[in-house]
This record gives structure tokens, C-alpha cells and sequence, in this order.
């Protein structure tokens, strides 16, 4: 609908007949078919309907009506009906209406006052609101709040138009003078919001005033003192902050926790003393506790980040009250709390924290607790963060960890296996109890991801005679008895019963003559029988010590090959550590043995599938090694893989340091900033906090706190130019993003000599936008100019796009004049920002992922780091990929790019491209994510920005 409308009913559209109907109602006397016909027309003028016979049926026989219904029915029939002629005037019917509207304001009934006065708060004709003026004064000083409490609404509104000032001059002192002996919550409300709209003088003294008693008032009264605070405070004035800091720590203690979540956030917007910031802290910390609703969780958690990002040293003291929110149920709040305690670890809290976490690691293994097993991964990745920052803590938990090696739950266990890895390779002294650890629980190991882990593991850090025996020990052990599988004879058979046989399934294959099955169908019989010997567990159990033969015989030949590179690796350091040669040799035979047998199983026909090419290859070079053992070959294989680990972790180390070297910005007070200096300022009157406060103002303004981001300096790139020069009216939008808002201020110029009447800037959107209210109309005079603001929702990381045109009206034409606006395009590089995820979370979103986007790369950059460089600019993304990887000339380079979106959308990019002979790049850049709107405008902007433009 063209009209603004602060009422909407759906209904079928009428017929002339439907009215005549109508009109014939409400001309009878009796009143719920009155009623009736004045619901049916509402109905009809809200869908578009005009019915203008009806204005004076109404004024004769509803008018009168003494029935309370229908009179707040003709309230609501006036409030929609056009009370303006063309020319913008009042009608002069309206004037009828006014007797009745005054008669209502003096009723004896309340409800009928009180409805009346509710409506002229959306009257805004001076003409009809005059003459009603007294009366609307005269109730606020009514015996009953219900009619107070709308009159001073009345008196706000009235008092707010353009002209309202001259309807009730002293409106302001009416209100403060009610104000003051009010008792009624909403009225005092309602009268302070008032104040603080159209008098904000007179608000700010009542508040100081009554500064001591603002602990006692309503809790609607106190949210809204401190918007009035905020409000005051946010100008540049500062002249009474110590006193509304006081009252808002004496707000921190009130019953109504929306009361005391506001106080908060008030505090730390006022000052940045410590001892605000820590009560703010504890308040949020208090509210998370006790409120069960988790989005009130997420929020809290959101605002306890925010203050760790700017007092990292006060957040540090409340960390273990964050830590009792893991008590929720919820994933997503647990996730939250771990992320933040890790940000606010320190050498004094770390032991505290790690002792927490490890209890609530051992409550995962009671099992009564929903998705117990990715809690528990999450645990154990917080765990190895901590552990990798402060190694001394790793000892207390690294135990109880491994214990979780045979996790069902393959992420949690794999995550177990890398803390382990990294912890081992770290901590030097925790080596010889971590192995023996490793070898006694090893068999409970099911993954196959784990096992390999585990496996390299005992290959590199089995230093002593004993650890080597016993890691080789354990893996024969956990293969079980050699062959794989046997072959007899005809006529032999293998008794399965036998308890010393671990042979149990045996499977009969390559056979010569023709046999009818059961079926129906030809087989052949063999002269031979080939067993696969299987162990006979149970799916799942942890009784049996055969999980590697398990998972070799299910076709893993890459644990195969592992299982023989962790068997030459301890071979080879057996003959350093053990005397006797015979000894040696045995542990090399029986190693060559294994690898045998892995090789003929895998070229045998009885699995599903033959092993790969690489696994063989391996396997061999392994047999070739033990028959053949150089120094050369043995230094690689005994020092150079625990080389590359361990710099491997240094670079990873140097990076982290590097980012967050990178992250602390030095900010620099400008040469001409006034510093005021804390000694010499008189302390009479001022508590403790006012004077933290004071201190903390001065050292922002020496550091420069309070100078501006870089990104403010820029504000004239976000100025769009909406219409030409030479357009009667100039306009120009400076476009805002935060998060979820868009909020366009656009400036708007009368470039004529002319009087402009009825401007109006219409907007339309489109994508995922919602512009929340029309702009009004104005008049604007000659060459002046008006600063429109239009208020944009977004709902999701989309390119959108806004559009519209400015109409107006002069004396001089009779037709509105219409001018174009240029289109206001929302860049999706607003929405997203870098981020980063481990390389294993990756893959698992690249594959869940269902919305692919597949760029041809086609740019005239020549370098491939340089246009992975330019492509991580243009789109405001992390490069996962780390730089040792990307090191080196090959013509080729493949690099994982991560972003995160405000509303919690990931965004995956995978560039592969490759440099041609004639030295220009080929190849692809794929985005993925999980909804279509951010695949397709992430791919729209690459394609753009690809061939190496701004």
C-alpha cells in the first residue's frame, strides 16, 4: 500500500452492495449489528476501499452512539480514513469530529478517555488538535493512571509534530510538574521519555535530583534512565559522568535482570576504569549462571568477548566463572566458553583451568550426556591448546587423555592422537611414560586414522631397548598369527573349533569343476581350499588385542605400509641399542616376515580389492632397506622424519607469533591533544571509581584511545552519489554497514529556487534486504538541503541491491516530479571477515557442502603468489595454506582460502592454478558454502576483481 498504515486486517473485497448493507446497519438502532457493519468497514478501507458515503452516515448515527465498542471503533475508522484533502489540508469534516472527541476527553467512563486519548497520538492535523488541547492538559491530572498514562502520551505526541510546540508551549513543565508526584510506573515512564525526547535539560536535572532514589524506581523507569544516560554521555560532554556512573553501579543490584544487563553494558561504554569493567564482568558472569534460555547465554558470552578483546588483564579474574556455563547443555554455549577461556589463559589461572576441563572430560565418560562424544573432542582440542601454550600443565592431563585413544567417536580419538604427537615431541621429559603409556593401551586403538598416528608415534620416540622390544611386541601382538591366511590341501580340513586356531571364517575359492548351488546356479570346486583367518571379535569390542590384523584384512593397506615403516623404523634402532646380534637379526627377521605376508595377502584374489600401487611400493622399499641397511639410508630414516616434525611445529609456533604480532596496533595520541593531568585535579567528593576513571581517561587521551580508526579517515570512499549535477535536487548517501543494519544517510540539496513540497525518498530492495520504515515527506525550501536517514535489515550474506527514486512537488506544476536515483549496491565483503579452522574441519565442510561455484581463472597477472595475494585482498579472506607449502617455483599452486560471515556462514575457496608456456595463469577458483546466496556473490566478486582491478 501507498499509505503509511498503523493498522492492517485482512478481508475480502466487497461489492457496492456489501456497503449498501453496511450503511443500512449502522442508520438501525440496534448496537452489536452497528458493531458489526463498522468492523466490515474498517475491513474494506483497509483493503483499498474508499466508501466515502459513509463519512456522514457515520457522523449522524455512530457519532452518538453511547456503546463502547462501537465507539472505539469509529476511533479506529478515523484513524484510517484520509483526513487530508489533495492540497494537503484537513478536511472540513473533521471538524464535526471534534465536538465528540472533547465530549469523549470529559467522559465519566475511563476506558472511553483513555482510547480517545490513545488516538489522537497518531492525529497529526493542528486543525482538529487545537481545540482539544485543554482537555487533553485537564487528564493529566485525572484521579485514574490508566487515563494519566495515555494523556502524557497525548501530550508527547502532539508536542513532537512540526508545529506542536505552538499547540502546547509549556508542555515540558506540564510533565515535569506531573512527573513529580506520579505514582503510577508506566505514567512516570511515559512522562520521562517525554523529557528526555523534547526536554533533555529538564530530564537530566529530575534524574540528578533524584539521584539517591533511582534504585527504588520502577524497572521501566530505570531502563529508561539509562537510555537517557547513553544518551547524554555519547555527546562529547562529560561534565557529570562520575554521577552517572554512581547511579548506574547502584542499578547493578537490581531485581529485573533486563535492568541490570543494560547497567552493564552502560558501565563499560562510560568509563574503562577496572573497577567498571570488573563489575560489568561479574554482572555478566552472574546473568549467565542464572539464566537457563541459551540465546541469553550466547549473547552474555558476546558481550564478555567483547570486553576481553579491550580488558584482556580485568576478564582474566573472572575466567573460572565463565567455565561453570560448560554446566549447559548446549554445544554451541560450551563452544563459546572454551573459545574464550582460551583467550584468557595465563600462567597463574592455566593449572586451575586444565584441572576443570580434565573433570569434565572424566563426566563425558558417564554417557548420559547428549552428543557426550563431540563435547568430548572439543574438550580435548581445548586441552591440547592449553597445553601447547604452557607445556608444564601437559603432564597433569596428557594420561588421562590417552586413555581416550579408543574413543568410538574417530574425531575425538584423532584429536587425542595429535595432542599426543605434539606433547611428546615438546616435552622431552614426559617421553619414556608417554610410550610405555602408548604400548599398554594401543590395542584398544579402532580407528585407522589413530593407529597410523599412534604407530609413527612408537617408530620415532622408542629410544631404549626396552621401549623397542615392547613396541615391536605389541604390534606383532596386535597382527596376530602369520599367514593372513593358509592354504590346504583337499581333503584336509581346518578344524575352527579348536581354541589354539585364531583361524575362524574360511572361505572357498579357484576351483576346477562345475557344482549346482542351492540357487540354481554353477560354481566351481576347488582342489585346494584358501583360508582368510579372521579374528573373532565381536563389531566394536575393545576385549580383543587384533585391531590392527582386523583392519588390515578389511583392505587398509595404508596402515599396512605404515605398520612396516614403524617395523623397519624399530628395527634399524634395535641394532643401535642391542648388543647381541642374533637377538637383532631375529626382530629383522621376523619384521621381513610380516611384510611378506602383508605383500601376499595383498596380491592375493580374496579381498575385495588389491592393494594400491603406492602401499606396495612402500612395503618393498621397506623388505629392500632391512636386507640392505647403509648409513645414509639409516640417518633419513632415524633423524630426518622427527626433523621435519619438529620444524614443522616451529614454523607453526613462528606463525602464530607472527599473527599476533600483527594483531596488537599501537595507537598514537595526535600532537595538539589536550591531556589533563590526574594529580593536579582536585579529588573532593569523588569516589574510587569516579577517580579510576578519570585516570583512564587521561591515559586514553596520552595513548590516543580516543583518536578514531584508520577506517574513519576513509569515510569519503562510503559516500555514494545518488543523482547527477545537473538534476534539480542533489543527492548523495554515505551507506553504513553493521551487521545485521544498513543504515543510508543521505543528504539531499534543492538546487532550484523554488519551494519543494511533499519530497518524499522512495526505496525499494532487492536480495535479502527489508527496508524497515518509509521515510516521511518534507518541504524543502530554496538551495537548502535535509538529511534523510532510511534504516535496511539484512537477513543473509547476499549482494543486494537498493534502489529508488525522490519525488516531489512545486506550485508551479500540477504533477509530482520524479528523479531517479542511482543503484546502491551492498558489497558482500561486509559480511565476511577472515578466519581460521584446522585443516581437517576443512575438508569435512568442503564435503558436507552442498552449493558449489566453479570460477575460471582469467587474469593478466603472471605470478601465481601474487594473484593468490590479490585474491585473498579482493575477498577478505584467511589463507589457510601455510607459506612453507607455497614456497618455491613449480608453475603450480593450490591454496585453501577460510571466511566466516556475521551470521555464522562459512565460506570455503580452493584456488589450483596453473602457469602456462606462454606465462599466463590457467585453472580454477571454487567456492563453497552452505547456502546459495554467498557461493554465488562471493563467485560474482571474484570474477570482477580476478583480472587485477581495484
Amino acid at each position: 500500500m501507498e499509505k503509511p498504515c498503523s493498522l492492517l486486517v485482512h478481508f475480502d473485497k466487497g461489492s457496492a452492495a456489501m456497503a449498501n448493507e453496511i450503511k443500512a446497519d449502522l442508520e438501525g438502532s440496534d448496537g452489536p449489528a452497528k458493531a458489526d457493519a463498522m468492523r466490515r468497514a474498517i475491513s474494506l478501507l483497509l483493503n483499498g476501499e474508499t466508501l466515502p458515503q459513509l463519512f456522514i452516515t457515520i457522523v449522524r448515527y455512530v457519532l452518538p452512539s453511547e456503546d463502547h465498542t462501537v465507539q472505539k471503533l469509529l476511533l479506529l475508522y478515523l484513524e484510517i480514513i484520509d483526513r487530508r484533502d489533495p492540497a494537503g489540508r484537513a478536511l472540513p469534516e473533521m471538524i464535526l469530529i471534534c465536538q465528540n472527541l472533547r465530549n469523549n476527553l470529559q467522559s465519566p467512563n475511563e476506558y472511553i478517555r483513555g482510547v480517545t486519548l490513545r488516538f489522537l497520538c497518531r492525529l497529526s492535523e493542528p486543525e482538529v488538535l487545537e481545540p482539544l488541547v485543554p482537555s487533553v492538559l485537564a487528564n493529566l491530572e485525572h484521579r485514574h493512571q490508566f487515563i494519566r498514562r495515555h494523556a502524557v502520551s497525548a501530550v508527547s505526541a502532539i508536542y513532537r509534530l512540526p508545529h506542536g510546540d505552538q499547540l502546547i508551549p509549556d508542555a515540558p513543565e506540564f510533565v515535569e510538574r506531573m512527573l513529580a508526584s506520579e505514582q503510577d510506573a508506566s505514567a512516570r515512564r511515559n512522562a520521562f521519555l517525554m523529557l528526555c525526547a523534547c526536554a533533555q535539560e529538564r530530564a537530566v536535572s529530575y534524574l540528578l535530583s533524584n539521584a539517591d532514589r533511582v534504585a527504588e524506581w520502577p524497572d521501566l523507569l530505570q531502563m529508561a534512565v539509562l537510555d537517557l544516560i547513553r544518551k547524554v554521555c555519547r555527546s562529547q560532554n562529560r561534565a557529570n559522568k562520575g554521577r552517572y556512573i554512581t547511579i548506574i553501579t547502584s542499578l547493578l543490584s537490581a531485581p529485573s535482570t533486563a535492568v541490570v544487563y543494560e547497567c552493564a553494558g552502560a558501565l563499560v561504554s562510560l568509563s574503562s576504569a577496572p573497577t567498571a569493567v570488573r563489575a560489568a564482568a561479574n554482572t555478566y558472569c552472574q546473568l549467565l549462571s542464572s539464566q537457563s534460555d541459551n540465546n541469553v547465554k550466547l549473547i552474555l558470552l558476546d558481550r564478555l568477548n567483547e570486553l576481553r578483546t579491550s580488558h584482556r588483564d580485568v576478564m582474566v579474574g573472572v575466567v573460572m566463572d565463565v567455565l561453570r556455563a560448560l554446566a549447559s547443555p548446549n554445544l554451541d554455549v560450551k563452544r563459546k566458553v572454551l573459545d574464550l577461556v582460551l583467550d584468557l589463559l595465563t600462567p597463574r589461572n592455566v593449572e586451575e583451568v586444565v584441572l576443570y576441563l580434565k573433570k569434565e572430560v572424566v563426566k563425558t565418560q558417564a554417557g548420559d550426556l547428549e552428543k557426550g562424544g563431540e563435547y568430548r573432542q572439543m574438550l580435548v582440542q581445548t586441552i591440547h591448546a592449553c597445553a601447547v601454550e604452557y607445556p608444564e600443565v601437559a603432564g597433569s592431563v596428557v594420561h588421562l587423555l590417552m586413555d581416550f585413544l579408543g574413543d568410538t567417536n574417530v574425531a575425538a580419538a584423532v584429536d587425542v592422537v595429535l595432542f599426543v604427537r605434539e606433547i611428546i615431541e615438546t616435552n622431552p621429559k614426559l617421553r619414556v611414560s608417554m610410550i610405555q603409556r602408548l604400548i599398554d593401551t594401543f590395542y584398544q586403538i579402532r580407528a585407522s586414522r589413530v593407529c597410523s598416528c599412534a604407530l609413527w608415534i612408537l617408530g620415532e620416540y622408542s629410544l631404549s631397548l626396552s621401549e623397542v622390544e615392547s613396541a615391536i611386541a605389541t604390534i606383532k601382538q596386535c597382527l596376530g598369527d602369520l599367514p593372513f591366511y593358509t592354504i590346504s590341501e583337499e581333503g584336509e580340513t581346518t578344524d575352527s573349533t579348536k581354541p589354539a586356531q585364531p583361524v575362524v571364517n574360511s572361505v572357498t575359492v579357484s576351483s576346477r569343476r562345475p557344482v549346482v548351488l542351492a540357487d540354481g546356479t554353477y560354481a566351481t570346486q576347488s582342489a585346494a581350499t584358501e583360508t582368510i583367518s579372521t579374528p573373532s571379535i565381536a563389531p566394536g569390542s575393545l576385549s580383543s588385542t587384533l585391531n590392527l590384523r582386523s583392519l588390515i584384512l578389511s583392505g587398509d593397506f595404508f596402515l599396512a605400509a605404515v605398520v612396516a615403516c614403524t617395523l623397519t623404523k624399530l628395527v634399524l634402532r634395535l641394532e643401535e641399542v642391542q648388543p647381541s646380534k642374533v637377538e637383532s637379526n631375529k626382530a629383522c627377521t621376523g619384521a621381513l616376515l610380516i611384510m611378506t605376508s602383508i605383500l601376499q595377502l595383498g596380491q592375493s584374489s580374496y579381498l575385495p580389492h588389491p592393494i594400491d600401487n603406492d602401499s606396495y611400493d612402500r612395503i618393498v622399499l621397506c623388505v629392500r632397506l632391512l636386507c640392505n641397511t647403509g648409513d645414509d639410508v639409516r640417518k633419513i630414516w632415524l633423524q630426518s622424519c622427527r626433523q621435519s616434525f619438529a620444524k614443522m611445529l616451529a614454523e607453526k609456533q613462528f606463525r602464530e607469533t607472527e599473527e599476533m604480532k600483527a594483531k596488537a596496533q599501537i595507537s598514537h595520541a595526535q600532537p595538539d591533544d589536550l591531556i589533563d593531568f590526574y594529580h593536579l585535579k582536585s579529588r573532593r567528593g569523588m569516589s574510587q571509581l569516579e577517580l579510576e576513571d578519570e585516570v583512564h581517561d587521561d591515559l586514553k587521551a596520552a595513548t590516543g584511545g580516543f583518536t578514531k580508526d584508520a577506517d574513519d579517515a576513509n569515510k569519503l570512499n562510503r559516500i555514494l552519489q545518488l543523482t547527477g549535477f545537473s538534476d534539480p535536487v542533489y543527492a548523495e548517501a554515505f551507506v553504513t554497514v553493521h551487521h545485521y543494519d544498513i543504515v543510508l544517510d543521505v543528504t539531499v540539496i534543492n538546487r532550484t529556487k523554488e519551494t519543494l513540497q511533499n519530497l518524499c525518498l522512495e526505496l525499494a530492495t532487492m536480495g535479502d534486504l527489508k527496508l524497515v520504515d518509509r521515510p516521511q515527506n518534507y518541504t524543502l525550501a530554496p538551495e537548502s538541503s535535509k538529511q534523510i536517514r532510511a534504516n535496511i535489515k539484512v537477513s543473509s550474506t547476499e549482494t543486494g541491491v537498493i534502489f529508488g527514486n525522490i519525488v516531489y512537488e512545486t506550485s508551479n506544476v500540477m504533477e509530482r516530479s520524479v528523479v531517479v536515483l542511482n543503484d546502491i549496491h551492498i558489497d558482500i565483503m561486509d559480511y565476511i571477515s577472515p578466519a581460521t579452522c584446522a585443516d581437517v574441519t576443512f575438508r569435512n565442510m568442503w564435503a558436507e557442502f552442498e552449493w558449489e561455484n566453479k570460477v575460471a581463472v582469467n587474469t593478466v597477472i603472471q605470478d601465481e603468489k601474487e594473484f593468490l595475494n590479490h585474491i585473498i585482498k579482493s575477498t577478505n579472506m584467511k589463507c589457510l595454506t601455510p607459506p612453507s607449502a607455497l614456497d618455491g617455483e613449480c608453475g603450480f599452486l593450490a591454496a585453501n582460502l577460510y571466511a566466516k560471515s556475521v551470521f555464522g556462514e562459512d565460506a570455503l575457496v580452493n584456488i589450483s592454478i596453473e602457469k602456462q608456456l606462454d606465462g599466463k595463469l590457467s585453472g580454477y577458483i571454487r567456492i563453497r558454502s552452505k547456502t546459495q546466496g554467498i557461493a554465488l556473490s562471493l563467485g560474482d566478486k571474484i570474477t570482477l576483481k580476478q583480472k587485477g582491478g581495484s
